[in-house]
């Protein structure tokens, strides 16, 4: 089981040098995790760069995986994880939630390099 992070997401879908690092867990749809932070932070961040038809697009891309909700549960157990490992509010849901259902999570974000679980690629 796989969960991309958001940067990781925008490599991927705006087609970088870095999609590649990121490709072969988007596109194993059958064990792709999305939390519903990482569909708020794609859509944030390609809005300001693309047209609202591309950016529904690719949300929609994203969509083909499972789509993991907030919960009363997850908002608490994400809360334990930001303030064990010093992450934002996104980042511990993002990490929570594939703790939760034992993914590896995927990023490039140094905030969870180290971290158990996690595939970290340093950006250059």
């Amino acid at each position: 089981m796989n969960v991309v992070d958001s940067s990781g997401w925008i490599e991927y879908l705006q087609d970088t040098d870095r999609a590649d690092l990121f490709a072969a867990p988007i596109e194993q749809r059958n064990t792709l995790f999305v939390p519903v932070i990482a569909l708020f932070e794609v859509n944030k961040v390609l809005s300001r760069k693309v047209p609202s038809e591309a950016v529904a697009q690719c949300l929609d891309v994203m969509r083909l995986g499972r789509v993991l909700e907030v919960t009363d549960r997850r908002a608490v157990a994400a809360a334990q994880v930001a303030a064990a490992h010093h992450l934002t509010m996104a980042d511990a849901m993002m990490y929570s939630l594939a703790r939760e259902i034992g993914a590896t999570f995927w990023t490039q974000d140094v905030d969870y390099q180290g971290l158990p679980g996690v595939n970290y690629f340093a950006k250059p």
